[in-house]
């Protein structure tokens, strides 16, 4: 069951609203890459095809890593003070 929301979402005035829809957001590309990744390396231990998947790994991790740092602790969901 999705969140409710107890007022009509709003991503650029309500400050509170984009911090959860970040945060959702991370957690859907973290389970993705989860996922995704571990089918990869399950069929690869099977048949050895994919000679590039720790690259592929690699920079995907990365990626998550660089959108959780923004998420958790460089994103600024402080009130708009010109709005």
């Amino acid at each position: 069951m999705p969140p409710r929301w107890p007022r009509k979402p709003d991503r650029i005035n309500d400050p509170e609203f984009r911090r959860l829809e970040d945060r959702l957001n991370f957690a859907v590309h973290f389970v993705t890459f989860t996922a995704f990744n571990s089918g990869l390396w399950f069929f690869q231990i099977l048949w050895e095809r994919w000679s590039h998947l720790p690259v592929l790994t690699g920079i995907w991790a990365t990626a998550v890593l660089a959108h959780a740092l923004y998420v958790f602790w460089i994103a600024d969901y402080s009130p708009d003070p010109t709005a």
